[in-house]
């Protein structure tokens, strides 16, 4: 005995379809993003650059592909320095009047959100003059890339027996990978097995 057919109204079979594109386009997104959060110059503190590596955040960052939606992540005593982000001019003439942001909680995570130029220095009198300053270089989100960041950085001129603040800011070898990685392939999983299933019932329902 046969029984009769199970009739499915279009508008289930469209909601399964839809469903199942919805996310297989959510996969497809989270596949393509990978995020990155870099501890700034590798040190455990955003200081001055030791004499024997004057240039430590400029070759730092020359050494590293930053893309949007990384993260730079300051270390630093709040009560000794802070971070400023500042215009490019602001950035060649150390000039610390009128700054982009500040930031001074010590733990400072600055979103690198849009393609573009990022200058940041200290906020502390004669720390930019002592190179402890940064620039980064941000690709659009089309792949087009800026040319690298120039070396705006110059060796320190007069004593070299400016204190270190935080102790020393040894210098390290470029690091291959980033001090954290933000990854999702758990929910890339699950939304495969989603999507593989929402298909798999539309099918049979057709």
């Amino acid at each position: 005995m046969h029984r009769p057919p199970i009739l499915i109204p279009d508008s289930l079979r469209t909601l399964f379809q839809v469903v199942a594109m919805v996310l297989l386009l959510s996969l497809l997104q989270q596949n393509g993003c990978r995020c990155y959060q870099y501890k700034v110059g590798d040190l455990d503190c955003w200081g001055l650059p030791p004499p024997s590596d004057p240039l430590l955040y400029s070759s730092w960052s020359q050494n590293h592909h930053f893309s949007l939606g990384d993260s730079l992540l300051f270390l630093y005593p709040p009560s000794q320095d802070s971070v400023i982000q500042v215009t490019e001019r602001a950035f060649n003439s150390c000039g610390l009047e009128d700054p982009i942001m500040t930031l001074r909680d010590g733990n400072s995570l600055f979103n690198l959100s849009a393609p573009g130029y990022y200058y940041f220095t200290s906020g502390v009198a004669g720390h930019c003059e002592k190179n402890q300053k940064l620039a980064i270089a941000i690709p659009s989100a089309n792949g087009t890339f800026f040319p690298p960041a120039a070396d705006f950085a110059t060796a320190p001129t007069g004593s070299q027996s400016y204190p270190i603040v935080f102790g020393p800011a040894s210098a390290q070898g470029p690091s291959t990978a980033p001090a954290a990685v933000v990854r999702a392939p758990a929910a890339m999983g699950s939304i495969l097995v989603a999507a593989a299933a929402a298909l798999l019932l539309g099918s049979s329902l057709l």
